[in-house]
Parts: C-alpha cells; sequence; structure tokens
C-alpha cells in the first residue's frame, strides 16, 4: 500500500514538473525555448543596423517570451560578422542584420569571402530599402541629371563624384551612373560619408550619391542641389526631386540604387521557425510608430514574402557583380 502511494505520489510530481516545464512552450507555441536569441550586427553601434535590431529585438523578444541579445562584430563592410553569423548553428537563436555590403556587394568585392550570401543564408525580413540621391553644391552650375553628363563629358577624366570609400553604396551608384551612361566619373573616395559631404559642400569635389539620411537635411539648408533620387518613384519627402530613370536618358530608364536592410538566418534553419520568424517581425514592422521611425531613418518599408526576397537579393547580387567587374573595381 505504501509502496502504492509513493508511486501515485510520484506519478503525480512527475506529471506537475513536467507541466511547468511546458508552460513556457505553451505560451510562445511552437518556438524553440530554453536560451536566448543572438542577433547579430555585422557593424558597430550607433549605425542604422544597430538602431534597428534594438528597435526590433526588444518586440521580438516579448512576442516569443524570451530575451534576444544584439551582438556588434563590425568590418569588412560586414562581412566578418555575417561569416560568424554563417557559421552559427541553424537552430533559430541567431539572426544577422544583413544589408546591401554583406548580403549582395561584398561577394564581388572581396577574393576570400568567408560565406556566400545567397548560400550559407535563409532571409526571414526585408527591413526597407534607402534610396540614395545625387547632390551637387548649391552653387554648381549643374541643375539636372542631363547638365552632370555633358559637364563630365566636356571635362578630362569627368567630373569628381566623393564617397563614403571603395566599394561603398556610394562608390557604387556612380560606378552603375557610368556603366549604363558611357560617361566617365573621377571616384574620390573618403574615410565616411561626413567629409566626403562636406567637400561636396565646399565645392571641392564636384558631386556625391549618398543615402537621404545623410544629404536631406544639407538640401533643406540650402548647402546642396539635389539632381536626382535613385529610387523607382519619387520620394515623399522630396517630391520636386525627379528619379535617374525621369532625366530622359534612355540609357538610365531602368536605373536603381537602393540601400537595404534585412534580416537574415544561417542555411538550414527550419522552415517553421523561419516562418515564426518572418510573421512576428512582420507584425513589428506594421506597426505605425515603427512605420513612422523606418520613415524617419528616410527608409521605405517594404512588405515581402521570403520568397520575394530571395528573388530580390538574387537580381542585387547580380548587378553589383556586373558594375563591379565592369569598373574594375578591386579591394584588397
Amino acid at each position: 500500500m505504501q509502496r502504492r502511494t509513493l508511486i501515485h505520489t510520484a506519478a503525480l510530481a512527475a506529471a506537475a514538473f513536467s507541466a511547468l516545464v511546458s508552460l513556457p512552450a505553451t505560451a510562445q507555441g511552437t518556438w524553440p525555448t530554453g536560451k536566448p536569441i543572438t542577433y547579430m550586427v555585422p557593424f558597430a553601434a550607433g549605425g542604422t543596423t544597430d538602431t534597428l535590431a534594438r528597435l526590433i529585438g526588444q518586440q521580438l523578444g516579448t512576442a516569443l517570451g524570451t530575451t534576444v541579445v544584439v551582438e556588434n562584430k563590425g568590418g569588412a563592410a560586414g562581412s566578418i560578422g555575417s561569416e560568424a553569423a554563417a557559421r552559427s548553428a541553424p537552430d533559430g537563436y541567431t539572426l544577422l542584420g544583413g544589408t546591401v555590403s554583406s548580403h549582395a556587394i561584398n561577394v564581388s568585392l572581396y577574393p576570400k569571402l568567408g560565406y556566400d550570401p545567397i548560400k550559407s543564408f535563409s532571409p526571414v525580413t526585408l527591413i526597407g530599402t534607402n534610396p540614395v540621391v545625387l547632390v551637387v553644391a548649391a552653387n554648381s552650375p549643374y541643375k539636372t541629371l542631363k547638365d552632370v553628363l555633358a559637364g563630365a563629358k566636356g571635362k578630362q577624366g569627368g567630373l569628381s563624384s566623393a564617397s563614403a570609400g571603395t566599394g561603398s553604396s556610394q562608390h557604387l551608384a556612380v560606378e552603375l551612373l557610368a556603366y549604363k551612361s558611357g560617361v566617365k566619373f573621377t571616384h574620390i573616395p573618403y574615410k565616411g560619408s561626413g567629409p566626403a559631404i562636406q567637400d561636396v559642400i565646399s565645392g571641392q569635389v564636384d558631386m556625391m550619391f549618398d543615402t537621404t539620411v545623410v544629404a536631406a537635411p544639407h538640401i533643406q539648408s540650402g548647402k546642396l542641389r539635389a539632381i536626382a533620387v535613385t529610387s523607382p518613384q519619387r520620394l515623399a519627402s522630396m517630391p520636386d526631386v525627379p528619379t535617374v530613370a525621369e532625366s530622359g536618358v534612355a540609357d538610365l530608364k531602368d536605373f536603381q540604387v537602393q540601400s537595404w536592410q534585412a534580416i537574415f538566418v544561417p542555411a538550414g534553419t527550419p522552415t517553421p521557425v523561419v516562418t515564426r520568424l518572418h510573421d512576428e517581425i512582420r507584425k513589428i514592422l506594421a506597426q505605425p510608430d515603427m512605420q513612422t521611425r523606418l520613415k524617419g531613418f528616410g527608409m521605405e518599408p517594404a512588405d515581402l514574402n521570403t520568397t520575394q526576397i530571395a528573388a530580390f537579393q538574387k537580381a542585387e547580387v547580380e548587378k553589383w557583380a556586373q558594375v563591379i567587374k565592369a569598373a574594375n573595381i578591386k579591394v584588397d
């Protein structure tokens, strides 16, 4: 009798313990439990990718009933952190904040990249895109894109164009312009957008492509003149600035340059986990305050499914490979 009672008591205790253990899993649906999620940012703290990771990570942790820890691992235009994420276990506990640099451009720039931007990852969410704008000094003689192209043709070596560094989106934007128009430009690399755009303002450099986040304040203050934006449509924040495609130059009718922010997981992560992450992050990004924040960063929010993101990324990789090869751009 006593033995039977002990067995019954032990069974009840085991059942109670099992119920306790299963509570978090029940609360979180099918999400894996037991340890925090690492959101890898392959750039230094304080940038757009890092800011987005912290905004999204906090809410994502609440939605999944766990903790999301942001880890910054910068270097080589996002390559170092991306390689580390690619080597992580595909178990749903590692997210990566990817960009046009880390997941479209670098594969054609770095001869010994430690990951494949497509094969090493599965896309989860395209957060948004950020077009760039071609600017000149306020007192520049160039007022339209046709003026810029004519000026470049009439100057030995072409007009000078500043950028935040070799291989940056600003650099590749002018190389794409040269590639499609057949007009030469002289690239002047700087160590960041700040000093580059100041030399455009002062007239030491003829022009520059830069993100709307960086250029907009100088355009609004009257220090810079916006020539054209590289988005498919005009921007709501700059309705009077035409797109490059609107320039009337036939070879530029499909010209687009977009910096973008996305979230990836290591290849092999189970499909249900990827789907859950996509759905939860999509809900977060759809919130009105988050939409306002994204637009405040100069970003155009995106809403693509994972198949569409994969197609978008593949097209970006192919486009920039073409440009980099044509321009013979090399990074040591």
